[in-house]
């Protein structure tokens, strides 16, 4: 059983990016988003090879503190990546946003703003969480500045936390955001979304 249950028919949506929940109907789309830019063979992505969307999906779907969502552009109606909530703890209310990808022409677009400030926002306005964090490689630098763009705060470094996909141990940059900053938060994620209305890029 999940740790966090979600209503099977739950959309998130704004500015053109629409969150639903991942399942098989994404497949196809997926193949074809992790195909944009090869991202199955860089070292930091979560992103499956085309083969493994099936059993990327099957993954999520056996993982009881993971929920994850499919990406879908509005404007098109294709998913174009994944995001997740992850190691989700009810009992302190604190969960992480988390197995992040985008096909790679969406990249440095609205679609990773949007996507956090949907997730951030349900996570603390309906789900009444407390805590949501955030983590990535310390040798991704292009990850740690997407996410310190975001407005959140850098909680610390754990030390020899994580390997590459080439079998390098490196560590894990924790960063995380709390019930009474995320108003803060909140407006700076509009604030980008404003300077990105209606574009693409």
């Amino acid at each position: 059983m999940k740790l966090l249950q979600l209503p099977s028919d739950l959309m998130l949506s704004h500015d053109g990016v629409r969150l639903e929940l991942l399942d098989c109907r994404h497949e196809a789309d997926l193949v074809q988003a992790c195909q944009d830019g090869n991202l199955w063979e860089l070292l930091y992505t979560s992103a499956p090879s085309p083969d493994k969307v099936h059993e990327y999906i099957a993954t999520a779907h056996a993982m009881t503190d993971r929920v994850a969502f499919a990406v879908i552009d509005e404007t098109t109606g294709h998913a174009i990546g994944s995001t997740s909530y992850h190691d989700i703890l009810p009992h302190c209310l604190r969960l992480e946003i988390g197995y992040t990808w985008y096909a790679k022409s969406y990249w440095r677009t609205r679609v990773n703003t949007a996507c956090k400030f949907l997730l951030m926002r349900y996570a603390f306005e309906v789900l009444s969480y407390q805590t949501v964090a955030l983590r990535t490689s310390s040798l991704n630098a292009r990850s740690q500045a997407a996410i310190e763009r975001l407005g959140v705060k850098k909680d610390g470094i754990i030390r020899n936390q994580r390997t590459t996909q080439d079998g390098i141990i490196c560590d894990t940059v924790m960063y995380s955001i709390t019930a009474d900053e995320w108003p803060n938060v909140k407006h700076n994620l509009q604030q980008k979304m404003q300077q990105h209305q209606g574009q693409h890029d």
